[in-house]
């Protein structure tokens, strides 16, 4: 698979969407954008291209919980933009209007608890992923904290797994 960016969604600001083009993609969830765009992949987005290949898919959509790219997720906005978020949402939205099923790598790591807001985000995101049959998977085994882990660390060794999403949720006290 090479890095032919199909669609790209965003600016300098902000990324909703950033995809390889394919017929069998892997669906990847993560934090917030850094610093990949449509002619360049950065470190995490090289590893989601590795995990890609290395399991069948042909193609990844890097999708996040919200959209401000930051290198920092502690430089993440102290509070949410409202308009920011709805923008990601109606993103997620539009790249799944035609999609059935799909196979969704949660990959946000422990970061998840830095800003309060990224659990309302995540709970978004399942809402309009709740008419779609969604295969949640993670890489490797949980962290020590009980989140899955970010791609840009793990070795390709630690494969892709089912994640059970309702009960992470449950585990953080997040139940839907």
């Amino acid at each position: 698979m090479d890095y032919n960016v199909d669609i790209y969604e965003g600016d300098s600001l902000n990324r909703f969407v950033l995809s390889t083009k394919g017929s069998n993609p892997l669906f990847v969830i993560g934090l917030n954008p850094n610093k990949a765009n449509d002619e360049t992949p950065d470190h995490t987005i090289k590893k989601v291209h590795g995990f890609a290949i290395r399991n069948n898919y042909d193609s990844f959509m890097m999708l996040n919980l919200y959209a401000q790219r930051t290198l920092y997720p502690e430089a993440l906005h102290k509070e949410i933009k409202r308009e920011l978020h709805q923008e990601n949402i109606t993103q997620i939205q539009s790249v799944l209007k035609n999609i059935k099923s799909a196979s969704f790598l949660a990959a946000w790591g422990g970061n998840i608890k830095i800003r309060s807001y990224l659990l309302m985000c995540l709970n978004d995101l399942v809402g309009v992923t709740s008419n779609h049959n969604i295969n949640w998977i993670k890489i490797g085994d949980l962290t020590k904290s009980l989140h899955p882990r970010h791609p840009s660390r793990p070795g390709y060794n630690q494969g892709l797994s089912k994640f059970d999403l309702q009960a992470y949720m449950k585990i953080q006290g997040w139940e839907r």
